[in-house]
């Protein structure tokens, strides 16, 4: 199955994505199990789940970190998954990771300015001095001034002012692409908001494509042009952002809308339907559905069969057997819209 954003040639096409690991006891430990998607230029797609759903796991195999167990990875028209080691450091330029901790993702011994310079150095672009410009320039970019706090170290700096220089670090080699693993997290609400406003800025003014990974939708809907939605190593229904809010077919994509908090005062918590039970364990996932020990239309079917993935309105792709109706008031809206 192929969910493209639209005609254009995908700038990365995931096929068949799964990842394995070992646990100490010898367990197997299924992460992503068979996962595919496509990416065009310029989309911004967002990843969610709770957490353990894989979405990190997928995030970082994509860059080979690690290497996926099967499937491939087609970046630019390149497998990723079939490059020898050189190639591969060397492709991975053009493909940067923004990761959830900003703090511990910057070397304590460097100061902002050699952090940011250092893909510059490794890669031998451009002189010395051409290097320095060069990052006195992505530090305006990300709203930073060089010439005041390039010379201090991470702990000088706030979390927020932390992602600021990762976000740096990660454009100073132009890519094409950028990887955000909870990029905003880790942050204060108010930080969050500035750091979205600045990826966004970023993404337009680099011409970026994107995947922002994250547990929070209310945070995905507003950086996303398409989302998909994970559990338990498995996309369960991908559709573009408006659509899925708008409109949830999968019953693990409604429970998760219902439970973001909503700013009014006449909702109690104890009036908002909640997703009973916990997730299966990764390393024995249930047969057919695996969402159907947690789900409440769940029927036999959905043991002996898993659904596939199936494109019920435009775009909007759903793995279960009996999908949630569309209802008259988003028919409506969605007319209007």
């Amino acid at each position: 199955m192929t969910t493209t954003h639209d005609a254009t040639t995908p700038m990365l096409s995931v096929r068949d994505l799964t990842v394995e690991f070992t646990s100490s006891e010898g367990q197997r430990i299924h992460a992503v199990s068979g996962i595919s998607f496509d990416i065009a230029p310029g989309e911004t797609l967002g990843l969610v789940g709770e957490s353990g759903c894989g979405k990190s796991t997928t995030s970082r195999s994509i860059m080979q970190l690690p290497s996926p167990t099967s499937g491939s990875v087609v970046f630019e028209g390149q497998d990723l998954t079939k490059l020898s080691s050189d190639q591969l450091r060397r492709t991975r330029t053009r493909m940067q990771m923004i990761f959830q901790d900003p703090v511990s993702s910057l070397n304590p011994r460097r100061s902002a300015e050699a952090i940011i310079a250092e893909p510059l150095a490794t890669w031998g672009r451009g002189t010395k001095r051409q290097r320095h410009d060069k990052v006195l320039e992505l530090m305006d970019a990300v709203g930073l001034d060089g010439r005041v706090v390039g010379k201090r170290r991470r702990w000088e700096f706030s979390g927020g002012q932390c992602q600021r220089i990762s976000i740096a670090r990660a454009l100073a080699l132009e890519p094409r692409m950028l990887i955000c693993d909870e990029a905003v997290s880790a942050l204060d609400v108010s930080v969050q908001a500035q750091i979205l406003n600045l990826l966004q800025e970023m993404k337009q003014r680099f011409d970026l494509t994107m995947i922002f990974v994250a547990h929070d939708l209310a945070v995905v809907k507003r950086i996303s042009d398409r989302v998909a939605v994970m559990y338990l190593g498995k996309i369960c229904e991908i559709a573009p952002a408006n659509a899925l809010y708008d409109q949830p077919r999968h019953h693990y994509t409604k429970a998760l809308l219902t439970a973001i908090p909503q700013p009014d005062p006449t909702i109690r918590p104890q009036d908002v339907p909640m997703l009973g039970g916990e997730p299966p364990s990764p390393t024995d996932p249930p047969s057919g559905c695996r969402f159907r020990t947690r789900c409440p239309q769940q029927q036999p079917v959905c043991a002996a069969e898993e659904p596939s993935l199936v494109e019920l309105a435009p775009g909007h792709h759903v793995a279960c057997h009996f999908p949630l109706e569309v209802t008259p008031v988003a028919l409506m809206a969605r007319a209007v819209g």
